[in-house]
């Protein structure tokens, strides 16, 4: 499979890097859908935007389930894969990555483009005032014994700026990672199942725009036939020392 993925990476001009919780599981950070997974220990839909700005009770039943998310993300760092998406970026290679993650690592590791369909949870801010926050300090607090933790300027309800359920993706972020499919030569899906809308559709609008589509991932999408190149295999195993492989380009001489 390396040799296979090799000549389409080094072909690339403009990828969309399109990656999902596969990306970050060598961070320490479990997988949502998968047996033994976060969705497995939190119910996802306490995670929703009426759980986040309702009444006092389900406010409490939902910051239960962040600091029970928080604990499950831990304190990640970049791993190899990471970095090798940053290696991608630096050879020019990059139009963008578009991420379902929300722990902010490809950041992290250096990427410069980065479209988070989902924002990220590192940030809270209040519906009544907007001051903005560390989600760490709002979990801190649960922990310390508050309910609900309300804004300590003006007492608002506080909520992460992640896209919970019932939220809508952010429209500017959609809006730019279409652009990035459509103008894309090489869709490069890294560790996402392709189950999550409008998220998955990304990858099929960029293969009918004409480009070339790899799909890296454990198990099987719902558009693996489109793929020239379906790998099953673990990332670390097949795409981080594929990018170590690639030729030098012309403009890193």
């Amino acid at each position: 499979m390396i040799k296979k993925l090799v000549p389409l990476l080094a072909a690339a001009e403009r990828m969309m890097v399109f990656t999902g919780a596969g990306v970050s599981v060598d961070s320490g950070i479990p997988d949502f859908r998968t047996p033994g997974g976060i969705w497995d220990r939190i119910d996802p839909m306490t995670l929703s935007r009426s759980g986040a700005e309702g009444s006092p009770a389900r406010r409490a039943e939902f910051w239960r389930a962040m600091r029970s998310l928080a604990d499950s993300l831990g304190d990640p760092k970049p791993n190899a894969v990471h970095h090798a998406v940053v290696a991608l970026d630096q050879r020019g290679q990059v139009g963008g990555v578009v991420t379902q993650n929300i722990d902010g690592l490809h950041q992290a590791a250096g990427s410069t483009e980065v479209i988070e369909l989902h924002a990220n949870h590192l940030m809270c801010h209040c519906l009544g005032c907007g001051d903005r926050l560390p989600t760490a300090e709002v979990v801190a607090r649960v922990r310390g014994g508050e309910a609900a933790p309300s804004c300590r300027k003006c007492g608002g309800i506080i909520r992460p700026e992640l896209v919970l359920f019932e939220d809508m993706l952010p429209v500017d972020a959609l809006r730019r990672a279409e652009r990035l499919a459509l103008s894309c030569d090489l869709c490069l899906v890294l560790g996402s199942s392709l189950v999550v809308h409008p998220a998955a559709d990304l990858p099929r609008m960029a293969r009918r725009a004409g480009a070339k589509l790899v799909i890296a991932t454990l198990g099987p999408t719902p558009i693996d036939d489109w793929a020239h190149l379906k790998i099953d295999a673990p990332l670390a195993d097949v795409f981080v020392p594929a990018v170590r492989k690639l030729p030098r380009r012309r403009s890193e001489s």
